[in-house]
């Protein structure tokens, strides 16, 4: 059966091809071009820094001496107008509504498992692979997604929105070891990204000075920064640098009337430009046990009755324990009895039964009880 495999210049994709050879597949990779600043403009109109191509190219280059190791084909394929269009339009929409988005959710339904699938099959391909840490399993003629071997590294945070259709057509060939493993065996393949460092930057944008970048697509627009009760701390930077929880980058320290505790994001007036601010990690406003999650795509069977689910809110958070209402097809009520310290709209909220990942959503608006946090 032929796999087509997305090969980013990764260890991981690298060593998924090693497990796909051995599982007797025909294997044939693709390497993705998502991002192209070149073809960008900034909000004054000037064209944004290509900084990005040459690490890139790095990557292709890594993706094709793979590909000649393991004597596989390898086709490079341009998605950046799909990019564009469905994944960091969304982004950028969501940032100025004073939210915090997950890129990498959009990335995965929108691109690695539905631009690609659908180029895959051009190529007569019966499934597609990627190197994600996660599981599938078929049971009562369904295929499950299951969280990975590796929890530290599972990833199935990022796949939670993916449909049913699109996860029958997936193999995970690393679901079931770890991350050292997988170094193990790329070093006793002596492949070229055996010793690469692992991405951590935004899906295809890559790792760059974030606020400096998201400057060029949106303008600033400084505020003041608060504390809850009114008192002016500082002025703020605009609300787009700064997320529910964040501590490092608020630029507070030594003032006179207060305390050396440190001081965190606790919430956003939008409309009024304000950004609050307040002492201590475990400041009561920054916890919840109550959000809405918009958006969910539900696999399996959607009646409620008599389960127990647990939900994470941010990638390799503790999963926390919930009760989960249908609002609508599309719309659940997640309650958290234990509360959560800064849920944080925009971002996505994966549910699971067990080790199965059941469903994903975005999280809209959070609540202490009937109080609407201010974010």
């Amino acid at each position: 059966m032929k796999v087509i495999l997305g090969l980013s210049g990764g260890v991981d994709s690298s060593v998924a091809a090693i497990k796909l050879l051995e599982l007797g597949y025909e294997v044939e990779g693709v390497f993705m071009r998502n991002w192209d600043s070149a073809a960008n403009q900034d909000v004054y109109g000037n064209p944004t820094v290509n900084d990005e191509m040459c690490a890139q190219e790095v990557d292709y280059q890594d993706a094709l001496k793979v590909a000649n190791q393991i004597g596989i084909k390898l086709h490079k394929v341009d998605f950046t107008q799909e990019y564009w269009d469905q994944v960091f339009q969304y982004f950028l929409s969501e940032y100025k509504r004073g939210r915090t988005p997950n890129p990498d959710i959009l990335c995965n339904t929108e691109i690695k498992f539905k631009a690609f699938l659908h180029y895959a099959k051009s190529l007569d391909a019966d499934y597609i692979a990627m190197g994600h840490y996660a599981k599938t399993e078929m049971v009562n003629g369904k295929v499950l997604l299951k969280r990975a071997h590796d929890d530290n590294k599972d990833q199935t945070y990022f796949l939670s929105q993916l449909t049913e259709a699109q996860i029958e057509k997936a193999l995970f060939p690393l679901g079931d070891i770890d991350k050292p493993e997988v170094r193990e065996i790329a070093k006793a393949h002596n492949l070229a990204t055996a010793v690469k460092k692992d991405s951590t930057g935004i899906c295809f944008i890559g790792e760059r000075q974030f606020n400096q970048f998201l400057s060029n697509y949106i303008y600033k627009k400084p505020g003041k920064m608060t504390k809850l009760d009114g008192t002016f701390i500082k002025a703020h930077d605009g609300l787009m640098n700064y997320t529910i929880g964040q501590r490092k980058g608020l630029g507070i320290g030594g003032l006179k009337e207060y305390d050396l505790e440190p001081w965190f994001v606790v919430g956003k007036d939008v409309e009024k430009n304000i950004l609050f601010v307040e002492q201590g990690f475990h400041h009561p406003y920054l916890y919840s046990n109550r959000c809405i999650v918009k958006d969910v795509v539900w696999r399996y069977e959607k009646d409620l009755s008599g389960r127990t689910f647990t939900a994470k809110f941010r990638y390799r958070q503790k999963d926390t324990d919930v009760f989960l209402k249908w609002l609508d097809d599309t719309t659940l009520e997640v309650t958290y009895p234990t509360t959560v310290r800064a849920v944080t709209p925009g971002q996505a909220c994966a549910i699971y039964e067990g080790d199965v990942c059941v469903a994903g959503g975005f999280i809209d608006t959070v609540y202490m009880n009937e109080e609407r946090r201010n974010y």
